[in-house]
């Protein structure tokens, strides 16, 4: 059995590593340690997440998958994480979050099959219980920015979203650099909108040089 560390934040400004430092010493408790970390900076609402699927791509039957928080494995309406849980649950790799005491017998591996498939029983549900839960929390705090949106701007103060310039520069090198925009996305974390944005204005500045 191998641990595998999955590390998400929902932007770039946010420490995706901010939580490496309990996984470790919940592992070290149990006597284990964590193969290695997969890290991203990418929203929990979207399936586009590199790492997580690279995680899932070599991980096999019996492997765990530690996180800190279920939300940081998903914030996914239901069927696209009816759609991930399949795929984790067919490959036969177990879930084990900080949040979700239910999967922390998972690490024990108890020989007494009655009580494992109890335990596997009660963590799915609970799964799937904080997964809606985390889909909840950020479909309240999307409506309540646009509701903070739609205010601002009938008051004239809505500014719009500002431009991420640091982001959009390390995204014009690697474009720039012959990078794949699949390749980009695994290194920064970002959505493919924003990729198309840069390397529209990367044309745009071509065409304007000629």
């Amino acid at each position: 059995m191998r641990i595998w560390g999955y590390l998400r934040a929902s932007t770039q400004e946010q420490n995706a590593l901010r939580g490496k430092v309990d996984l470790d010493e919940f592992v070290s408790t149990h006597g284990m340690k964590v193969s290695k970390y997969f890290i991203e900076n990418v929203s929990g609402a979207t399936l586009q997440r590199p790492q997580l699927f690279q995680l899932l791509d070599i991980a096999e039957s019996g492997d765990i998958l530690l996180c800190e928080q279920v939300d940081r494995l998903a914030r996914l309406t239901n069927n696209d994480w009816k759609s991930l849980r399949t795929l984790i649950e067919s490959k036969g790799i177990r879930v084990v979050s900080l949040d979700l005491p239910t999967s922390h017998q998972l690490l024990k591996g108890s020989t007494d099959s009655l009580t494992s498939r109890m335990f596997e029983s009660m963590n799915t549900m609970m799964l799937d219980f904080l997964a809606a839960f985390a889909r909840k929390d950020y479909e309240d705090r999307r409506r309540r920015q646009k509701q903070g949106i739609e205010k601002a701007k009938s008051e004239g103060k809505y500014k719009g979203r500002p431009v991420d310039e640091n982001l959009r520069k390390k995204v014009k090198e690697l474009l720039s650099d012959g990078k794949s925009w699949n390749r980009i996305q695994e290194l920064l974390g970002c959505s493919r909108a924003t990729i198309s944005k840069v390397s529209k204005l990367q044309t745009d500045e071509i065409r304007n040089e000629l």
